[in-house]
């Protein structure tokens, strides 16, 4: 293919995954997935490479990307089937993070993958929220191993109701339509089946499409290896810490051995503190996608997002490690705090190897606020916050935005309110919580939610103890804060909230970049 070709061929495989996207959007019926934008699409071809992504969740994409080809592998595919997984242990997350897979025929040949990954409010947690201060996967919710929730077009229904959180009898063959955990997973069926015919007519109206795939990750791989070889070789140490695990862990190491050798990186991770008792521990996917998003941020836009990028990338970690975790370990906030903190951790060894290029310190978390209310009127909020992004060599960070491995929005006031019985009273930015320096990070938010019915919560947060760092002499940004009627709680916290009690979550700034002259 020539270059012309390669990159109409590139735009129209992200075309499709952003067309997928607008179906989920459009038909999901959970705020978290419609107003929050928790979801990811993208397509693989049919060995489990990753070929294109539309511009969705870091987290999401670069763990499918590293354990697609492990899951689609071995496996008797037929048009119409449609494999539901969340389990971290053999290719996913944490457990609301739900992955369903279309296998793409043209005629009898298995040409790709169309995948949806979505984010569910209610995975059916001890907690409502599904994202409790556990300490065992099971706590965590239902795991689902590698399941046909439509078998050659077929619904299964026992399994559908299943994942629609009904128990067995009455109704058991009648498809829960009107339930809305399983009107999510119709979403994410009905994109990827979307997806699926996108890319059935793209292969139909040309050959080649093996070839084309092969081409598009081999130049991939060429720009990644170009990017990588304009790094000076060498080995650059940098750690970082988790403030706690949620059961008594504190200051939990991340360490990282970055080694830059001609056009190819290592990361080893050795040193890194042991798996913990909380649910801060990942599986090695996660890690591997926070590392993924580091090497994509110094590569230029037009870059295809492929397999081919990460080729030139290897990544170690120790098993039973914090980032290597065995089963069954909680993670429920390793994909979504450690994976920060990774980003963190990889940065800060680039920001030697590449000193002007490199940021400092976002927030370093995602300041993870879980509710709700179990009964005949039961409820599941789910939310992730923003705060300060870090400055850099051109500008100041940017205020009140989802930083790194989050790519959601927030959930409008307006929808919150009337989906929930929960009235927001303030909303605004944390002003001066950005680190001072030449360029000033970007500040944080604040929050303040008064229930209006009795309700359990869960908060899964970090930088709360340590702050995010500055750059270049730049200082830190401030730390979090999380308090329930002005009472201070720690970063993992699980209580009850009765009518008037007031949630408040002041997020962390960003750190500063240079010394103020």
């Amino acid at each position: 293919m020539n270059p012309v070709q390669l990159s109409i061929f590139a735009n129209r495989l992200s075309g499709i995954c952003d067309e997928m996207g607008a179906v989920l959007r459009l038909s999901a019926l959970s705020p978290n997935i419609k107003d929050r934008l928790d979801f990811s699409c993208a397509i693989f071809d049919a060995a489990g490479r990753l070929c294109a992504q539309a511009a969705h969740i870091p987290v999401h994409l670069g763990s499918m990307a590293y354990a697609m080809a492990d899951l689609v592998s071995g496996r008797r595919w037929a048009q119409g089937d449609l494999l539901v997984v969340n389990d971290p242990y053999l290719g996913g997350t944490h457990l609301p993070d739900v992955t369903v897979v279309a296998p793409v025929f043209c005629g009898d040949e298995l040409i790709g993958f169309a995948v949806t990954r979505a984010h569910h409010a209610n995975i059916g947690a001890h907690s409502p929220g599904s994202m409790p201060v556990s300490t065992h996967l099971e706590q965590e919710g239902l795991v689902i191993s590698p399941t046909l929730i439509k078998q050659a077009g077929q619904w299964q229904i026992p399994f559908c109701r299943r994942l629609a959180g009904l128990q067995t009898g009455q109704g058991e063959n009648v498809l829960p339509v009107e339930n809305v955990r399983f009107g999510d997973f119709a979403a994410q069926a009905s994109a990827c089946e979307a997806g699926a015919r996108r890319l059935g007519e793209l292969a139909a109206g040309r050959e080649g499409l093996k070839q084309a795939f092969d081409a598009l990750n081999a130049y991939g791989e060429r720009r990644a290896r170009a990017r990588i070889a304009a790094l000076p070789d060498g080995e650059y140490h940098f750690q970082d810490v988790m403030d706690d695990d949620g059961q008594g862990q504190r200051d939990i190491v991340i360490a990282l051995t970055l080694r830059i050798k001609g056009d190819s990186a290592s990361l080893d991770f050795t040193g890194t503190a042991a798996q913990v008792a909380g649910n801060i521990n990942c599986p090695l996917s996660v890690a591997a996608a926070a590392a993924y998003y580091c090497f994509r941020c110094l590569m230029d836009d037009d870059v295809p997002a492929c397999a081919g990028l990460f080729r030139p990338i290897s990544l170690f970690a120790p098993e039973g490690s914090l980032l290597n975790a065995r089963r069954p370990a909680a993670v429920a906030a390793g994909n979504v705090e450690t994976s920060s903190r990774v980003v963190d951790v990889v940065l800060g060894a680039l920001a030697q190897a590449a000193p002007g290029a490199i940021p400092a310190a976002s927030q370093g978390t995602m300041n993870n606020v879980a509710m709700g209310a179990v009964g005949e009127q039961g409820w599941d909020y789910y939310e992730t916050m923003a705060g300060g992004a870090g400055a850099h060599a051109g500008g100041a960070g940017l205020s009140a935005v989802h930083t790194h491995m989050t790519n959601t929005l927030n959930t409008p006031i307006e929808s919150l309110e009337s989906h929930y019985p929960l009235r927001v009273l303030r909303y605004g930015i944390r002003r001066a919580s950005g680190g001072a320096g030449l360029h000033r990070g970007g500040d944080g938010i604040v929050r303040e939610l008064e229930f209006l019915g009795p309700a359990s919560f869960t908060l899964l947060t970090e930088r709360r103890g340590h702050r995010p760092w500055g750059l270049q002499g730049g200082e830190a940004g401030a730390p979090g804060e999380n308090r329930l009627n002005n009472l201070l709680l720690p970063p993992k916290y699980e209580g009850q909230a009765r009518i008037g009690d007031r949630l408040t979550i002041a997020s962390p700034g960003g750190g500063g970049y240079g010394a103020n002259e």
